[in-house]
């Protein structure tokens, strides 16, 4: 493996393919993901200002907690992104998506992407235990959920990789109730719910897309294994499952209930629409567009209408 260092280069040696200009930044912010740690923030900061909500605490008189949340989170989550690069270092070269990353073309050397990983973790923990204990121990459950149980044993070896991988991504608003509330309400774990059903279908959809590449990576994806109509089913399903939900968040109001139930519903009936439509790959698009809309607005109205 070829090692890097900060500053960006392009490839030059002949026969060898031209390496896209980047910055350091864009390279660091790759190497952490930073898509993902922008999306988990939202899922945080719903977490938290419910919290705040439920036990009558002003937003502006907690700043601090606000500040060690987010920085906290962010920077765990960011070090989890790092590490996962480092894991999949050998198979993200075949897939197209991936392959333009900083630990591919060794932009960054290994060892500099390890000790990022592990330096955001430990500081970021440090922060989330400064809120609560509880909070604490989710964010490193939360760590070892993803590097250890998805991206070092399931991804690679189980079907079911996807809905492992899933218990991490449902975490992070246990972790922004947690550092308000450690005594974790039914609203927090519904929110645990929601983030942990969405997943399955919103990313059977992205491999659906992206079959191919899974399929030369050797990654037992479930379309890759099981077939599109295997999938299709599989996604209806898991949309089913959170129509009961949004009842058992009545303390958020009917309006939310009512919101919640129509973006269900329609989800389940662009899912089904999948058995009448015959180019999969854009129904798989369709859904997927529509998974990052749903979970936006979700978490979203959650925030607006405990302020209205």
């Amino acid at each position: 493996m070829r090692g890097g260092n900060w500053v960006s280069r392009a490839a030059t040696t002949v026969g060898k393919p031209q390496l896209p200009e980047t910055t350091a930044l864009k390279d660091f912010l790759a190497l952490i993901k930073i898509g993902i740690v922008n999306s988990n923030l939202i899922t945080i900061f719903t977490g938290m200002w419910l919290a705040f909500e439920f036990n009558d605490l002003h937003f502006l008189t907690q700043l601090d907690t606000v500040f060690y949340t987010l920085l906290g989170s962010s920077l765990i989550i960011a070090g989890s992104a790092s590490l996962n690069n480092f894991i999949d270092r050998d198979i993200d070269p075949l897939m197209e998506r991936t392959k333009g990353r900083p630990t591919v073309t060794g932009k960054i050397s290994f060892p500099k992407v390890m000790s990022i990983g592990l330096a955001f973790i430990i500081i970021g923990t440090t922060l989330l235990f400064l809120t609560t204990f509880t909070a604490g121990m989710l964010g490193l459950i939360g760590v070892f959920s993803y590097v250890v149980l998805y991206s070092m044993w399931s991804k690679r070896r189980h079907v079911s990789n996807t809905v492992v991988g899933s218990i991490s991504g449902a975490i992070p608003p246990l972790i922004g109730w947690a550092a308000v509330d450690p005594n974790l309400h039914i609203i927090a774990w519904m929110l645990f719910l929601i983030m942990f059903i969405w997943q399955p279908p919103h990313f059977y959809a992205l491999a659906m897309k992206r079959c191919e590449e899974y399929r030369a990576a050797n990654i037992p994806m479930l379309p890759v294994v099981k077939g599109f109509s295997t999938t299709k089913r599989h996604m209806v399903m898991w949309v089913l499952a959170l129509l009961p939900l949004p009842f058992f968040m009545e303390p958020l109001g009917n309006a939310f209930i009512v919101l919640a139930t129509v973006l269900n519903i329609g989800w389940l009936a662009l899912g089904l629409s999948g058995y009448k439509m015959k180019d999969d790959l854009k129904w798989a698009k369709l859904m997927f567009v529509y998974s990052l809309q749903y979970l936006t607005i979700m978490f979203v109205a959650m925030v607006i209408l405990t302020v209205i």
